[in-house]
C-alpha cells in the first residue's frame, strides 16, 4: 500500500512539474512582438536607436565603431565603415524592425527589412558584419567575394571586445591583460 501511495505522489509531482514547464514555455513563446517602423539613429554597424530604445540586429556582429582592420597592407576604419553601411541601408526606405527577445544588455533583438531586403543579411553579405548564428550562407558569399572585412585581415568583433575589456581591466597594460586571462584560464587565485 505504501509503494502505490508513493507512486501516486510521484506521478502527481511529475505532472505538476510538467504543467509548470509547459506554462513557462507557452508564456515565453507568447511574448508580444516588438514592431517599429520609421526613422532610426544608427549607433554602430549592428545597433540602432529609436525613441530611447536600443535595438541590436539579430544574428550578426559588426566591428565596433573604433575597431580598425587591415586591407592592402594599410589600416582602415572598418567599424566606422560598418556604421556608414548600416546608415545607408536605413536611409534607402522606410525600415521595419521586428523582434521578441532581448539580449543580456536589455537591447531588443530585431530583424530589420525594407520591403523584401533583409538588412541584417545584407550587412553580412556585403562583408560589413559577420554571422552571429543566423546568416552563415550570407557570410560564405561575402568570404568568396572578398567583400568588406573579408578583403583583408580583421579581428572578429567579439574577440576585439574581449581584448578591449582585458586591456581596460588591467589599466591599459596589454601584458597584464594576457597574464590576467591566463590566470583565469588555469584557475589561479590572485591575492
Amino acid at each position: 500500500m505504501m509503494r502505490s501511495g508513493r507512486l501516486f505522489r510521484d506521478g502527481v509531482a511529475t505532472f505538476a512539474l510538467l504543467a509548470i514547464i509547459a506554462l513557462l514555455a507557452w508564456k515565453m513563446n507568447n511574448r508580444p512582438e516588438f514592431i517599429q517602423t520609421g526613422s532610426f539613429y544608427v549607433i554602430d554597424g549592428d545597433t540602432l536607436s529609436t525613441g530611447g530604445e536600443r535595438l541590436r540586429l539579430k544574428g550578426i556582429d559588426a566591428p565596433e565603431y573604433r575597431q580598425r582592420c587591415r586591407r592592402d597592407g594599410a589600416d582602415w576604419a572598418c567599424g566606422e565603415e560598418a556604421r556608414k553601411a548600416l546608415a545607408i541601408f536605413i536611409k534607402t526606405g522606410t525600415p521595419e524592425c521586428r523582434g521578441r527577445e532581448r539580449d543580456r544588455y536589455g537591447r531588443m533583438l530585431v530583424t530589420c527589412a525594407i520591403g523584401t531586403l533583409d538588412i541584417n543579411a545584407a550587412m553580412v553579405r556585403n562583408g560589413m558584419a559577420v554571422s552571429y548564428g543566423g546568416y552563415t550562407g550570407d557570410e560564405r558569399v561575402a568570404r568568396q567575394a572578398k567583400a568588406g572585412l573579408w578583403a583583408g585581415d580583421f579581428e572578429r568583433p567579439s574577440d576585439y571586445r574581449h581584448d578591449e575589456q582585458m586591456t581596460h581591466a588591467n589599466g591599459g597594460d596589454p601584458i597584464a591583460g594576457v597574464v590576467g586571462y591566463l590566470r583565469q584560464l588555469v584557475g589561479w587565485i590572485v591575492p
